[in-house]
């Protein structure tokens, strides 16, 4: 793993693409995602993106953007300005191409330090998104945050599988994601569980009853169209849908993804959202 300190002079990346009608803004903590060589990283569609990997191995770099907090401050009341004029709300999805809660954030504490700028500056709505557990080390930056701004933590626990056979372990234990997501939700947080990228459950009644006691609502994303691509393609040429179809065959397909929205609905009656919808918190539209 090669791990470099790196200075930015902009933190703040206007939203284009998929994540335009979720958030204004951005913001990576860290270029890169040591994630990238566990379960959650076979499937990332950031691997696909040159912008990013400048043609390194994805999970195999990353850099530490050490003055992200100051470039935050530099840079945010210009930024909050333009959203607010632009679309009405000045929100950053953090972090839509790597995890803040990388192991190497409790040596560095980038996320931490964003989240402390935050704080004395905070958007209109803030995203945190992750698939990890230790999430919840931030619970006091995150408890101020939410009350000075529409706040929603997103854990990513994509299937109820310890293991897939195929695939590297999981970044974060499933059973840790699940405890970290009821701390938060006890604590008086907005804590969405994201499926993304659907994975083949083993007991789905049995998962969207687990998330129903610790979440307030639900995304069910599958690759096809969460991957940014054309039917999935960038997925399509990993090892994922390999993996997917061993177990069953019919996880590749949008049909699964819908049985499994069908499902989730019976759990959590108008909470689940489905690809963008969800991410963009409209829960309930169906598919």
């Amino acid at each position: 793993m090669d791990v470099i300190e790196v200075e930015v002079k902009n933190i703040l990346t206007r939203t284009s693409g998929f994540l335009k009608t979720v958030t204004s803004h951005s913001l990576q903590p860290y270029r890169g995602c040591t994630f990238g060589n566990s379960m959650c990283g076979v499937g990332c569609y950031v691997k696909h993106s040159y912008w990013v990997t400048r043609g390194r191995e994805w999970g195999s770099f990353l850099e530490v953007r050490q003055n992200a907090a100051e470039a935050y401050l530099d840079r945010v009341e210009i930024e909050r300005a333009w959203a607010r004029k632009s679309i009405g709300a000045f929100g950053v999805f953090m972090s839509s191409s790597t995890d803040p809660f990388v192991s190497q954030e409790r040596k560095f504490g980038v996320t931490k330090s964003i989240l402390n700028a935050m704080v004395l500056s905070p958007p209109d709505l803030l995203i945190l998104q992750t698939h990890s557990h230790k999430v919840v080390s931030y619970l006091d930056q995150i408890q101020s945050l939410d009350q000075l701004c529409d706040l929603r933590v997103h854990i990513s626990i994509e299937t109820d599988r310890v293991s897939i056979p195929g695939l590297p372990p999981h970044a974060s234990a499933v059973t840790d994601r699940f405890a970290s997501a009821r701390r938060l939700k006890e604590a008086g947080i907005w804590v969405v569980v994201t499926v993304s990228p659907l994975m083949p459950i083993e007991n789905p009644d049995q998962f969207f009853d687990r998330i129903a006691e610790c979440a307030d609502a639900v995304v069910i994303d599958h690759f096809i169209e969460g991957d940014g691509s054309k039917e999935g393609q960038r997925t399509l040429q990993t090892g994922l849908p390999k993996a997917i179809r061993e177990i069953d065959p019919e996880a590749t397909s949008l049909v699964y993804r819908d049985k499994i929205v069908d499902i989730a609905e019976r759990c959590l009656p108008g909470k689940v959202g489905v690809n963008i919808d969800g991410f963009s918190g409209r829960y309930g539209e169906g598919v």
